[in-house]
């Protein structure tokens, strides 16, 4: 795809037009010296081009798939990687469209449910994952959690965290204040509310929060995942939803693990207790009790005990 110098490419059908963020945005990522890997072939999707980060051996029988969600990218696992990578496990942790060093279509209309998911899909069928450990949160796990159904045999593990399965009411008066929030900030600051939201964060890991988006232009992404939540009946993807709960309720054979940020006020403890219901099999959760809704910030903790959980730490391996 054709960029000018502001990465902005003017023609790029049927995406319209498409924001590529400067590289040098990305010079300066304290813990996240991951080389970016690129794939512009995913079907359906030919002209768009998606960054993952991929760690570990290649041929390591276990990969952990880490998915992010709004208003994110995988610098959020940065905390985690280095945990699965040391026991001699694979991460693939993917950029959104719209996120990341991932292209950004401009046009916020661009950005649905569909959109997301099936890119999802595409990345994991073409990547050829197998054996693979499902990490998830916010809407990392609205769309993740939905994959397994539709790629059988591919997932054999899950870790999920602060996420649900949205089914046409809204999840709480917390996502209700959350979506008005950022309706009334098109132009959201990411890295400050990174740091509002996580005690600690430094001054460097908030712009990197805030590497992806030079400007407004690039938040189209950011600014539409609020407003495609299913939480009025009739929304796209409430019937994908569904048939998650009756897969993950009915059919999963799997392990799971699941950590709580219990600070969180949009998905905390009341709604991964539901959660935890719809998942046949799922033990007691991690509460990690000063975590927030960006609970992988406490990451590192949440690794280990899921590995030995899974009985994949390095001792067991």
């Amino acid at each position: 795809m054709n960029t000018d110098a502001t990465g902005t490419a003017a023609d790029a059908r049927p995406w319209g037009t498409v924001l590529r963020t400067p590289e040098e945005r990305f010079a300066r990522l304290p813990g996240f010296a991951y080389p970016p890997c690129y794939r512009d072939d995913l079907a359906g999707y030919e002209g768009l081009r998606m960054h993952y980060v991929d760690a570990g051996p290649a041929d390591a029988a276990v990969t952990f798939l880490c998915l992010h969600g709004e208003p994110t990218w995988s610098y959020l696992y940065r905390k985690m990687i280095p945990v699965f990578t040391a026991a001699g496990h694979r991460v693939v942790a993917p950029d959104l469209f719209g996120f990341g060093r991932s292209d950004k279509p401009a046009d916020d209309a661009i950005y649905t449910y569909e959109f997301h998911r099936n890119a999802l899909l595409a990345f994991v069928r073409q990547m050829g994952l197998r054996n693979v450990c499902l990490v998830c949160q916010d809407w990392g796990g609205i769309l993740g959690l939905t994959l397994p159904q539709d790629l059988p045999g591919v997932f054999a593990r899950l870790l999920v965290m602060n996420t649900t399965l949205p089914l046409g009411q809204s999840a709480s008066s917390g996502f209700d204040a959350w979506k008005a929030f950022v309706a009334a900030n098109p132009d959201l600051a990411v890295g400050r509310l990174m740091k509002r939201s996580t005690a600690g964060l430094g001054d460097d890991e908030a712009g990197a929060y805030d590497a992806p988006f030079p400007d407004a232009t690039y938040k189209a992404g950011v600014r539409r995942f609020p407003e495609l939540v299913m939480v009025e009946p009739g929304m796209q993807g409430i019937e994908i939803s569904q048939r998650a709960v009756r897969f993950w309720s009915e059919q999963w054979a799997g392990q799971s693990f699941m950590a709580v940020g219990a600070q969180d006020p949009v998905l905390g403890l009341p709604v991964m207790a539901a959660l935890r219901q719809q998942i046949r099999g799922c033990p007691e959760p991690m509460i990690i009790e000063e975590g927030g809704h960006f609970v992988q910030e406490w990451g590192a903790e949440i690794a280990s005990a899921a590995l030995q959980a899974f009985g994949l730490s390095a001792d067991a391996c």
